[in-house]
């Protein structure tokens, strides 16, 4: 009689221990692709828009997410393009066939133009961290363009370098298809604001370490004002090459590139890029919000401040997860790309530290973007709203 209960009494724990491991063992598993520069001269920026992601990706494991009542465990399959946007393409292949992911992320332009000839027909999510207009100008339903427009920056930034320097303008960027973009657009408007190019001399910030030659070609132009930027290390030697060449004038900073990511490499302070404007470092910014990302980020990352690719990233990631959450499936792309617009608009402020408004028809996010301008050595915060 004993043995009798002793054996029902261990079916019934048995029993409840597959119940309570049920939910364990349904937990499905969202693999979400990156493909960006883990190597090169761009890695650190590379590996800063993963980080972001992961950020988020940790957060939502965290908090035991779930999908239509499914707990959902989200992993981060990351491969190396090395700024390539044909590895791009063929890492994108790889993420879709060997990982089955249906969201996949890249940083930078030519990569996302790659992937976007693909992710349509494979039915993927592209989110794609670059704020270059054509990226939404093209029809592709399943992308989710993070950053807002540049066009948007053109005013202030046209407006701050010829008003504050002179009308003489040298293009010193990057020559990759983002910092061409950039050019295309720049170079117009400058022009139609009575400026004046005085010199043309992209260059490989990706592949080189030393500008001497192309910062001297351009310097040689007197110009007024410098154009520059591409991943924030690069960036940062052109500056300083081209302050050590003795200019004295101002520099106009594509988005990519950010100033205090830039200021290690230039001595630790913003004396060498005293006058210039570029995009609002994130730890500049005194939204409530933003205070509040930053803080949990250095917790997180002690001593290494987060900057807009991470932080850009971290809240399109949340939002694609609320997005499934919303459209109840993790796989139905057309269905989660419908619901990003109302996910972004669920967000709390710490994790929208950019006070993204929401998406547009297109898949483009839409904000009230700041810049910052070097006065005095310190970083002032400004409204593009009070250029116009």
């Amino acid at each position: 009689m004993i043995r009798r209960q002793f054996t029902q009494i261990a079916g019934a724990l048995a029993m409840a221990g597959f119940i309570v491991s049920m939910p364990a063992m349904a937990q499905e598993v969202v693999k979400i692709g990156f493909s960006g520069p883990l190597s090169g001269g761009a890695a650190q920026y590379g590996k800063n828009t993963l980080d972001g992601m992961k950020f988020a990706v940790d957060e939502l494991n965290a908090s035991g997410f779930e999908v239509s009542g499914k707990p959902v465990r989200f992993e981060v399959v990351a491969l190396d393009d090395k700024y390539n946007p044909a590895e791009t393409g063929i890492n994108f292949q790889r993420l879709v066939q060997e990982h089955k992911t249906p969201v996949v992320m890249t940083p930078h332009s030519g990569g996302i133009f790659a992937i976007q000839t693909k992710n349509m027909a494979t039915k993927t999510l592209l989110l794609a961290y670059s704020s270059v207009p054509e990226i939404t100008a093209r029809g592709n339903t399943l992308t989710l363009r993070i950053p807002p427009e540049f066009t948007s920056y053109l005013p202030a930034f046209v407006k701050h370098g010829m008003g504050t320097f002179g009308k003489k303008v040298a293009i010193a960027s990057a020559d990759h298809d983002y910092g061409k973009a950039w050019i295309k657009a720049f170079v117009p408007a400058w022009k139609a604001a009575g400026g004046e190019v005085v010199a043309e001399n992209p260059m490989s910030y990706n592949r080189a370490a030393d500008f001497y030659s192309g910062v001297s070609k351009v310097l040689a132009a007197k110009p007024d004002v410098l154009f520059v930027g591409g991943a924030s290390e690069p960036t940062a030697l052109v500056v300083k090459q081209a302050r050590e060449l003795g200019f004295k004038g101002g520099f106009v900073i594509i988005d990519q590139a950010k100033m205090d990511q830039m200021k290690p490499i230039l001595g630790g302070n913003y004396a060498m890029l005293e006058g210039a404007i570029g995009t609002l470092p994130l730890v500049d910014d005194q939204r409530p919000g933003t205070r509040a990302f930053v803080g949990s980020w250095l917790k997180a990352f002690p001593g290494r401040d987060p900057a807009s690719e991470m932080s850009l990233n971290y809240s399109a990631m949340l939002a694609t997860a609320q997005a499934m959450k919303l459209a109840g499936t993790t796989t139905d792309t057309a269905a989660i790309r419908a619901q990003l617009d109302k996910a972004f608009k669920t967000l709390k402020s710490s994790q929208n530290p950019h006070n993204l408004d929401g998406v547009d028809a297109r898949g483009g996010t839409l904000a009230n973007t700041r810049v910052g301008v070097v006065e005095g050595g310190k970083i002032k915060e400004m409204a593009i709203a009070s250029f116009k």
